[in-house]
């Protein structure tokens, strides 16, 4: 790696709004989980990169029979990835962006309960409305809507913040 990667991962940081030092963590799982894709790969491996140079290397260490890592650290960087690691670090480099973007919308609404915020009406159906607020989407259960008011698409609303979920694709 080099200095185009760090310029690519600064590029990155700052597209979607976190620290590069987070997208360097992700960096590294990438490749150690392309690292244990290769046929050989020892158990108990990690990597290291160097913010600087953008140099990484491969690191592990021998298990003993309880699995537990014993002995000398020794570097086992690979001179290249086959086609299946490259295949797992770009998913894992993929996933890992995008939990860490979860976070960070979850981390900027937790705080926000209690707050009453505007969004767009996407659809609407009999248990929930879906709102877009901008970086993420809400559901307005039903119950918490006034009663026979229906919501039409498209339509700006104000909504207050009840509670704020992990959820796998939307943030409730």
């Amino acid at each position: 790696m080099n200095a185009e990667m760090k310029e690519a991962i600064n590029a990155i940081a700052a597209d979607k709004g976190m620290r590069p030092e987070v997208l360097y963590a992700v960096l590294a799982d990438a490749l150690e989980s392309a690292y244990k894709k290769m046929p050989d790969a020892h158990e108990y491996a990690w990597v290291t990169i160097d913010p600087d140079t953008m140099e990484y290397r491969v690191i592990a260490q021998d298990l003993d029979d309880e699995g537990e890592p014993f002995g000398e650290e020794f570097e086992v960087t690979p001179d290249n990835f086959g086609r299946i690691a490259a295949l797992a670090f770009k998913q894992v480099l993929a996933q890992g962006i995008r939990e860490e973007e979860r976070e960070q919308k979850y981390e900027e609404y937790a705080g926000r309960e209690g707050d009453i915020v505007t969004g767009i009406i996407q659809q609407s159906d009999s248990r929930y409305t879906l709102l877009d607020l901008g970086r993420v989407e809400a559901l307005l259960p039903r119950a918490e809507q006034v009663p026979n008011e229906r919501p039409d698409s498209n339509t700006r609303i104000k909504a207050y913040i009840v509670e704020v979920r992990k959820l796998q694709r939307v943030l409730k």
